[in-house]
């Protein structure tokens, strides 16, 4: 039906406010960019608009780009498009995926109610699904689901089978998260010419999915985005509501500094691009990623790792809960006995029965002081352990040194699934993708040396890592009668 037959028949009616509506959505329904800017009246930058267009376009769209571009915001924006922009109730479903619960809601279906409350639009949203008001052929009310949100382990071929719709639209939200079953299961969504598949997320694990299909060649339309590509770097016009929440140009810089260039994060998170895959990195960027979207129950021991940094160097408080690791305190306060005091501080808010610092240079004088304030008996014995990663491994045949030792404990965590980080803590993560191990000319495993990462990397000491190193550390087995530090054997214990 042409514009004039319709505008015709619709206003047989006399229903002018239907015209208007039908003609509008008519005109929408190939122009997700116009819909979004002037039903909703939202601004959208560049790259935001080369991205709605392509979804009117094109079948398959991964978006793999930096932190903070808006990328959310506009997957939200583009979902309510899709199902505003047809005429019949049910003729069009969305299906939404994260790699975690809290991503589903907390971002994507937080901006979906957002973008329905402020567009007025039809039906209701709650934290994971929108349904919608539709009268039968008899005149009966009824409410349809046309879309939900769900994490990957509630999604399974089976509960795609229900689904039917002419027109179906599938985001997947942080898509270098969903594992490759799922995105065959809804491969099988789409299968229909009208249907559409659109996937966003940080190119963090060049492992993944995600990085398959943003390949040349993959059959996706692929859009890339960098930080510098986003307004408060390019100083592109746009509205100050809107240059607040994108990725400013004091993050990067900061960034710069507390990662380096030559860091996975930046790669990723900075630049939006895959990092390469390192022979010789000691934690591949997939193993973090996996830890910080895991969620493990905290268990025994409770312990904490402490490293002490001189010369501009922060110091470090990690605790470890059995599985569950997080920095509980950094600082660069100098004083090595204001640090004693941070340290039982942090202890006795904790819970932690021992705390394992760094004995080499600065946290030597806090381990002293501790040894001195045991003998006044104002300490209690053991709670404050000196361990010297220099020493030699217990397993002197495999590593160079007990620092290689600890670290490649910490690596068997990461790959076995025994570790759980905070989602939100990138300057770990960071760490933890940048150190590198390599073989001696005896075939030892070894760690390479502080002074080699800040040169390699460019920035400061990794202090973050080093106290999840030592969280991890088995702390020395106390004996009635033997001096505290001297019995060097860590092998008497099996960590849980």
């Amino acid at each position: 039906m042409n514009g004039a037959l319709l505008e015709q028949d619709l206003a047989a009616t006399l229903d002018i406010e239907a015209i208007d509506a039908e003609l509008a959505r008519r005109r929408w329904h190939q122009d997700a960019a116009g819909w979004i800017q002037e039903k909703l009246g939202e601004f959208l930058w560049s790259k935001q608009i080369e991205i709605a267009n392509a979804i009117s376009k094109h079948r398959r769209v991964a978006v793999q780009s930096c932190h903070g571009p808006g990328k959310s915001f506009l997957a939200a924006r583009i979902a309510a498009w899709w199902l505003e922009t047809v005429a019949t109730v049910g003729e069009a479903f969305v299906v939404t995926s994260a790699p975690t619960a809290p991503q589903v809601r907390a971002i994507l279906w937080r901006e979906m109610n957002r973008a329905h409350g402020k567009g007025n639009l039809r039906g209701r949203c709650n934290q994971t699904e929108w349904w919608m008001d539709y009268t039968t052929p008899t005149g009966e009310k009824k409410e349809e689901l046309v879309a939900f949100g769900r994490k990957p382990d509630e999604m399974s071929p089976a509960s795609f089978q229900g689904i039917h719709a002419r027109r179906v639209l599938v985001i997947f939200d942080e898509g270098g998260g969903i594992p490759a079953p799922l995105y065959e299961s809804a491969d099988s969504l789409i299968s229909n010419d009208d249907s559409k598949m659109f996937v966003i997320g940080n190119p963090d694990d060049p492992t993944s999915h995600f990085a398959k299909i943003c390949k040349p060649g993959s059959g996706w339309h692929v859009i890339k985005i960098s930080a510098f590509d986003t307004p408060n770097l390019t100083g592109e016009a746009v509205p100050d509501s809107v240059r607040r929440l994108l990725v400013g140009r004091v993050w990067v810089d900061e960034k710069k500094k507390a990662w380096g260039e030559t860091n996975p994060l930046w790669t990723s998170k900075i630049l939006g691009e895959f990092p390469e895959v390192s022979e010789d990195g000691l934690i591949p960027v997939s193993w973090v990623r996996a830890a910080q979207q895991r969620s493990l129950e905290k268990g025994l021991p409770v312990e904490l790792g402490v490293d002490v940094g001189g010369g501009g160097d922060a110091s470090v408080r990690g605790c470890r809960w059995g599985p569950v690791f997080r920095i509980v305190g950094k600082d660069h306060q100098p004083n090595t006995m204001a640090q004693l005091g941070f340290v039982q501080q942090n202890m006795k808010e904790h819970g932690a029965t021992v705390a394992k610092v760094d004995r080499i240079g600065i946290g030597k004088g806090m381990v002293d002081r501790a040894e001195e304030l045991e003998k006044l008996g104002t300490l209690p014995r053991g709670k404050i352990q000196g361990i010297n990663v220099g020493e030699a491994a217990i397993n002197k045949e495999q590593f160079a040194n007990l620092k290689a030792e600890l670290s490649w404990g910490v690596r068997e965590r990461f790959q076995n699934g025994e570790i759980d980080l905070d989602p939100n803590d990138d300057d770990l993560a960071a760490q933890c993708c940048a150190i590198k191990y390599y073989s001696t000319s005896s075939g030892k495993i070894a760690i390479e040396s502080k002074d080699d990462y800040c040169a390699r990397m460019k920035t400061h000491s990794p202090d973050d890592w080093d106290a999840l190193v030592l969280a991890y550390a088995p702390p020395k087995k106390m004996s009635i009668g033997i001096p505290v530090g001297i019995k060097k054997d860590y092998s008497w214990i099996a960590q849980p």
